[in-house]
């Protein structure tokens, strides 16, 4: 079984996309999180603007985090430091604008159906 981690900054697009397949695992950003990338065949980093990512969790009605003053700083913060350490540590980068159709296609074509 091909094993795919899709990983992203609060907003990207992480929890809409392919939620219901085992061998897709859809993670927040944790720290540690590249201790475990050799249990993946692949590393996706679910991307966009950070622009896109503070309109996304301030409208989004699932989850709270982004609404406050301080959170958004918090994004804003963990694009710019955050990110580019999961983007080395990725295998692929797809842009979290495509739609959840496009997306969940390239990554069908990861784990191979």
């Amino acid at each position: 079984m091909v094993r795919v981690l899709v990983t992203g900054m609060s907003g990207a697009g992480k929890s809409t996309l392919l939620a219901g397949r085992a061998d897709v695992i859809v993670s927040g950003t944790v720290a540690n999180q590249g201790r475990f990338y050799d249990r993946f065949e692949h590393v996706v980093l679910l991307s966009a603007p950070v622009e896109v990512l503070l309109e996304r969790v301030t409208s989004r009605s699932t989850n709270p985090y982004g609404r406050t003053a301080e959170q958004r700083a918090e994004i804003r913060r963990y694009v710019a430091e955050v990110e580019p350490l999961l983007r080395r540590g990725a295998s692929v980068e797809l842009d979290g604008r495509g739609s959840v159709t496009a997306l969940a296609d390239a990554v069908e074509g990861l784990v191979g159906g």
